[in-house]
């Protein structure tokens, strides 16, 4: 996600559904990529990751999956702007037997209050074998 401002919160429950819209558990879905037990098998799967962690206030994971070729020095994770719902319109390549796929996406939040939505082409390419997000088209 390249919008960079996201509320630094608590981790959901681990029995509530995962903020990246799996019916799955936070634990089970996302968490098990944040706390490095799993790997992004494709890349739908980083980016749902990567808004989790936008959701949970995870810099550290964002930056880890961020390509070094274009990775800042930092996230900032704003106060104030609560990540609600991710909607993915599009997806290209990024499978397990790709390199390079393209992921377009709608994120909703609230900031201070006021509902708000950011939409996003993103790429994705593999760096030592990993997903990692590449940027905005």
């Amino acid at each position: 996600m390249s919008r960079r401002s996201a509320r630094s919160q608590s981790r959901p429950a681990p029995a509530s559904s995962c903020p990246c819209g799996a019916a799955a558990p936070y634990r089970d879905c996302c968490g098990r990529l944040h706390r490095g037990e799993a790997a992004a098998t494709t890349a739908e799967a980083l980016m749902r990751s990567r808004f989790s962690a936008f959701s949970v206030g995870d810099a550290d994971y964002l930056l880890r999956t961020w390509h070094p070729s274009t990775r800042p020095e930092r996230v900032d994770l704003g106060r104030g702007t609560r990540w609600t719902r991710l909607e993915i319109l599009e997806t290209t390549g990024g499978s397990a037997i790709h390199t390079e796929g393209t992921v377009r996406f709608r994120a909703h939040y609230i900031d201070h209050g006021i509902p708000g939505e950011m939409e996003e082409h993103s790429r994705f390419v593999r760096h030592a074998g990993a997903w990692t997000y590449a940027g905005a088209i």
